[in-house]
């Protein structure tokens, strides 16, 4: 068996330790920036004199941003290096921050709500490219799932404390914070982040081109296969996001404090997903994990229809929901380590693909619910369960597990 050799193999635990705690707070600027003002829902739609499909599509606009960004700092980072693109980007969601606190109506907070989206681009796929550039294999999916561990706190934590931020300060301290914490993540990266991909790797294999590199990905079958599972699981779990703050609040009267513990407690579900993937990935292939997981998210979804219907209330929504949500957590890691497997030549690009079709998608499908009304879980459970059926579909007709390679060592 031939053992490749890859940069981060040299790293000291120390080191390690540094990039998943700085990448990893890289890649939750991204779920901050979404979920931290959730909870304010309610309060934006009353102050702003807007309906809830309007604040629902302050988020979509947000999700627009991060996938545009995203198709623009992958090739420009596999090109011109890590460092540059990841500082502008943050730079830029941090300007929008500070534009959202300050908008004069909602027209204005979409606006700045899809510059915070493209400015938030650079740390999800320039985080997720330096890990691919310093690790191959086994050591690619631990050290992706160890920087999903700490990215994955960030949509725990971000209700909890957008909803505790809510006692004390109105809807425009929340986006206060996040420019402070962009702030800090840049003052991170500029001091603690190295270049992963020197000038000499920037043209490697023939691949110098845009147009090269995306050919690459899109005669690549289990790419293509991943980028759509990715999204339309993302796009599962986004329909919740985009949802729950109405149907918590305002069906079963949660107030913004009791949201935010409930939006804990189910986020929970990716962290432990994620990190029982990790584990599985020893024993089993990435693609038998996802074969498992989106079998799950589909019962879930499909538990989430039945039981309301059925008149079970607000706890026959949370036990399958928060078995939809750990699906997702075991689904993440490993469409990321097979989309990026084969791609090395090209990590931030096919990064970039990956985030711009979750976010995408996203921005496409959670609004439908909105059309069908949050008055009950059904049109919700509805769409999650639609994505899971595609994701099912996808899996077994296009990227067909047994045909997928193992992954080094």
């Amino acid at each position: 068996m031939t053992i490749t050799v890859h940069p981060g193999d040299a790293l000291s635990r120390r080191q390690k330790l540094v990039y998943i705690i700085v990448l990893g707070a890289l890649t939750a600027l991204g779920p901050f920036t979404i979920d931290l003002y959730l909870p304010a829902f309610p309060v934006l739609q009353r102050e702003l004199d807007t309906t809830a499909t309007i604040i629902q599509l302050t988020l979509t606009a947000t999700t627009i941003g991060f996938a545009l960004g995203q198709l623009v700092v992958g090739p420009w980072s596999d090109k011109v290096g890590r460092r540059l693109p990841l500082i502008i980007a943050t730079a830029v969601h941090i300007i929008a921050s500070f534009g959202v606190a300050l908008a004069p109506d909602i027209t204005v907070v979409a606006i700045f709500r899809i510059l915070q989206g493209i400015g938030t681009a650079g740390g999800s796929v320039v985080a997720i490219a330096m890990v691919r550039d310093l690790f191959g294999g086994q050591p690619l999916v631990r050290m992706l799932s160890r920087l999903a561990l700490v990215s994955g706190l960030a949509p725990i934590a971000a209700p909890v404390i957008g909803s505790q931020l809510l006692l004390w300060l109105d809807w425009r301290g929340i986006f206060y914070f996040l420019a402070a914490y962009g702030i800090l993540v840049l003052a991170a990266s500029v001091f603690f982040i190295v270049e992963t991909l020197p000038p000499e790797r920037r043209a490697d294999a023939g691949r110098s081109t845009a147009r090269e590199r995306y050919r690459a990905l899109f005669t690549d079958r289990v790419f293509v296969g991943m980028a759509i599972m990715g999204g339309m699981t993302f796009s599962g779990l986004f329909t919740y996001l985009s949802t729950s703050s109405f149907l918590f609040q305002d069906v079963y009267g949660l107030n913004a404090q009791e949201y935010g513990l409930l939006f804990a407690v189910n986020s929970i579900g990716v962290v432990a997903g994620v990190q029982t993937s990790a584990r599985l990935t020893r024993i089993l292939g990435p693609q038998w994990i996802l074969a498992g997981s989106t079998a799950l998210l589909l019962a879930s979804a499909i538990s989430i229809v039945v039981l309301d219907s059925l008149g079970a209330g607000l706890i026959g929504i949370l036990i399958p929901l928060w078995f939809f949500i750990l699906a997702c957590g075991l689904s993440f890691p490993c469409v990321q380590v097979l989309a990026l497997a084969h791609h090395g030549h090209e990590a931030a690009t096919a990064a970039s693909v990956l985030g711009a079709v979750n976010f995408g998608f996203a921005g496409l499908i959670s609004p439908i619910v909105g059309t069908f009304g949050v008055e009950t879980a059904i049109p919700m459970g509805m769409v999650m369960a639609s994505t899971a059926i595609v994701s099912i579909g996808i899996l077994w007709f296009l990227v067909r597990p047994s045909t997928v390679p193992a992954l080094s060592h």
